[in-house]
């Protein structure tokens, strides 16, 4: 019998090396999708570079093998081949599992670092075990120790080096230094555990060294696990740019980029010229078009509108959507006379018609404009300074633009405080009610009262319901404020009839939210039951919006509430969308005048409105209220028009619950 170890071509250990080196590079490059990656998404990333790393183990193992010369025949056993390729792959799969968490502590790095150093040597003993021959092996059990350590050592080495360049999908030195020690964990490994083994073999089978006969079958394997680590990492990259990419930074949608794209762009192409612009882009009551022709036509009008932005902005910038309806677009060099020339472009094609599934549409947009570097030096704050601006022309009226300013910042800043003071006010009892008289000017009597909310805030005042009402109509706070007013108000008028101060019915304005929820009958018919004040001595006062908005479901709730007795009017008569030819059909008992026709009554035409508006009352047995009434020159003519019943300051301004009872007793003296 003969013993002999196995010698090397250092060229082939070389091929070897570089082979498991850039398997693993291949990995550390897949892997680092797996830190912006979740779910399904996240596995998959995991499980393609495993199957890398994993095969570029297990072929560079029977490589090295099949490179070795030896003076006997060997085959392998196709099942214990198989089964160190599958030990290889779980081992890298657990190792990058471990590692890609998001807690990279030093425990962690360490667990996962004896994985793999694991892995690979158990890969190796099992592919030794593969091996059939006519020979015996022999292990010095202190190098093959020797062996396992540098894997292991190596590793943790390769696996520690995570940190320093995780969601780093580009070439990296640390990156690369951690692929060199894996392959050093690798190689090392082996020819370390093949270099202290020794073959026990008879000589009569021939003495002549030759090369390794291998089983075809074998060398077709390591020859496609090869091809298929290189394809599954060139498919991968090829998926990552080509498909994930696109995926990830653009909106299916529209095609444009989206807020991952956008935050991209700023990071390498915004910041370069002396000035930029950023527009933020926002449709005009698109939620109507989506409520009334569905969300598919609503899909084709966003995409129309974004291929019209796209036409308008052209190779000068680049547009993004952000989502729902809002967009943004970026001028990378711009100065101001130049965006607000494009504002205005972009206004201009965005309110042309639109043609969709036969069904004409018409949709305006505002825009809010920040300028580089005078406003902001990074996105985020850019951004911040569009949307204030955006806030601005959206108040304004819509279908505008606004530029930035300072005193925008402020009003926006003090926005945000009252926002949040506002969802504290109702708890912290900061509301208060107040009353205006409405006068019937012939009886020279007190017929009714309207309430009021005010705000007294802690550190500011009062603040006015201009401000504040808005804020609480868009976050939804104006709800519970109408519920607690209900019953303070119902509360307040029976405490009243009791009393002997006065026998009329308060009006209340109600929101469009209050409508929202089909909910407002019990909402009323609670307050009512809880003060005991009876339903006629209740008035809702509705605005034309709000009745035409929804009709058929604002319409049912007013009727269900005036058969129990609660009357209703309709606020600010003539300014709104309402058609008359759908006004007998709303149940009200009252139209108020607006203020807006009063003050101008001096004027033929608004003189000619009122008129009309209290010809129309009468023929439908309404009521008429005319509001903001100051002068006796207004009160002269409102009566020769055929107007009794008004109110405004020169009959009383509102006036909270103590200042409204000497009212009460002052005027009833009179």
């Amino acid at each position: 019998m003969d013993q002999m170890g196995i010698h090397y071509n250092i060229w082939i250990v070389l091929l070897s090396f570089a082979l498991a080196a850039t398997a693993a590079y291949s990995t550390l490059n897949l892997t680092s999708q797996v830190y912006r990656s979740t779910g399904k998404v996240r596995r998959l990333w995991l499980l393609s570079g495993a199957c890398v790393l994993g095969s570029g183990i297990w072929a560079m193992h029977f490589l090295g093998i099949m490179a070795s010369r030896l003076p006997f025949e060997v085959s392998y056993h196709p099942g214990r081949a198989i089964l160190s390729l599958l030990i290889s792959i779980l081992s890298c799969y657990i190792t990058l599992w471990v590692a890609a968490e998001s807690r990279q502590g030093i425990w962690r790095m360490m667990v996962s670092g004896l994985f793999l150093g694991v892995g690979i040597s158990l890969m190796h003993y099992v592919g030794m075990s593969s091996m059939e021959m006519k020979a015996t092996i022999h292990y010095d059990w202190l190098a093959q120790g020797l062996s396992v350590i540098l894997a292991l050592l190596s590793s943790y080495i390769g696996v520690l080096l995570f940190r320093k360049f995780k969601e780093f999908p580009s070439f990296g030195r640390w990156k690369l230094y951690s692929a060199l020690f894996i392959g050093t964990a690798v190689t090392g490994m082996h020819y370390i555990s093949i270099r202290a083994s020794h073959f026990e073999f008879s000589s009569l089978n021939g003495s002549k060294p030759f090369l390794m006969e291998t089983d075809v079958i074998l060398l077709t394997g390591v020859s496609l696990v090869t091809v298929l680590m290189l394809g599954i990492s060139g498919g991968a990259v090829f998926l990552d740019r080509h498909v994930l990419e696109r995926m990830a930074y653009h909106d299916p949608l529209t095609e444009l980029p989206n807020r991952h794209g956008l935050e991209r762009y700023f990071k390498g192409d915004f910041f370069g010229g002396i000035s930029g612009a950023v527009f933020f882009v926002d449709l005009d009551r698109f939620k109507s078009i989506n409520d009334t022709l569905g969300h598919d036509i609503g899909d084709m009008l966003l995409q129309e509108v974004a291929r019209r932005l796209r036409r308008s902005v052209s190779d000068k910038g680049k547009v993004f959507r952000l989502g729902g309806d809002e967009f943004l677009i970026a001028l990378p060099e711009c100065t101001v006379e130049a965006a607000q020339e494009a504002a205005e472009h972009i206004l201009d094609e965005v309110k042309k018609s639109y043609s969709i599934q036969g069904n004409e549409l018409y949709v305006t947009a505002s825009v809010g404009i920040s300028m580089s570097p005078e406003h902001g030096t990074d996105r985020s704050a850019l951004m911040k300074a569009a949307d204030t601006a955006l806030y601005t022309s959206k108040d304004s009226g819509k279908n505008k633009f606004s530029v930035f300013d300072q005193e925008m910042n402020r009003h926006q800043l003090r926005r945000m405080s009252l926002e949040k003071d506002l969802r504290k006010a109702l708890a912290l009892s900061e509301f208060m009610v107040v009353y205006q008289p409405k006068w019937d000017s012939l009886m020279n009597v007190t017929v009714g009262l309207e309430a009021l909310l005010r705000w007294r805030h802690p550190e500011h005042g009062i603040i006015s319901p201009v401000e504040f009402i808005p804020i609480a109509e868009e976050t939804g706070l104006i709800v519970p404020i109408t519920n607690w007013m209900l019953y303070v108000v119902c509360s307040q008028n029976m405490h009243w009839h009791k009393e002997g101060v006065a026998n009329v019915a308060v009006s209340i304005n109600m929101s469009a939210r209050m409508f929202e929820g089909g909910s407002l009958y019990e909402v009323v018919e609670e307050a009512l039951t809880r003060s005991g004040l009876p339903p006629h001595f209740l008035e809702l006062e509705i605005t034309e919006s709000i009745a035409m908005n929804n009709m058929e479901e604002t319409v049912a709730q007013l009727t269900k509430l005036r058969k129990i007795g609660v009357r209703v009017s309709l606020d600010d008569f003539g300014t709104g969308f309402s058609s008359l030819g759908n006004l007998d059909e709303i149940p009200v008992n009252t139209l108020k005048i607006d203020q807006v026709f009063i003050r101008k009554s001096k004027m033929h035409s608004k003189k000619a409105i009122i008129s009309n508006i209290i010809a129309i009352a009468s023929n439908l047995n309404m009521e008429v209220v005319a509001e903001g009434v100051e002068t006796t020159e207004q009160i002269e003519l409102l009566q020769s028009l055929g107007c009794r019943v008004m109110q405004g300051y020169y009959y009383g301004r509102p006036m909270p619950v103590h200042e409204l009872g000497q009212w009460f007793i002052e005027n009833t003296a009179s």
